[in-house]
């Protein structure tokens, strides 16, 4: 292994770890999951997850940090959306392109 944490085959293990750990969490996957029909602000997130808003935020930012959302601000309001460059969609399916390889979600 590279001293970048790149194996041979091109997947930057290092990232793709970092990735994996913040869908790990059963919050922030249903989050994901949600954010797959179009952007959302924290309010609507927190109720269709069943969470409180403080939690969401939290894990939005570790989502956001990441790399799988990105945020937008409009007024006093943050819509999130999945990162396009990170994530598409194919059908019900969410392929998740992790730095190399891709974890497909079945929603």
């Amino acid at each position: 292994m590279a001293r970048n944490g790149r194996k041979k085959d091109n997947i930057d293990v290092a990232k793709a770890s970092r990735m994996l750990k913040a869908i790990a969490d059963t919050d922030r996957l249903r989050l994901v999951l949600q954010l797959k029909d179009g952007e959302k602000n924290v309010g609507t997130l927190a109720d269709a997850i069943g969470a409180e808003v403080v939690n969401v935020s939290h894990h939005l930012g570790v989502l956001r940090v990441s790399g799988l959302v990105k945020d937008k601000k409009v007024g006093r309001f943050v819509y999130y959306k999945l990162n396009p460059e990170c994530i598409t969609r194919n059908g019900t399916a969410l392929y998740l392109h992790l730095s190399g390889c891709t974890l497909v979600v079945e929603a």
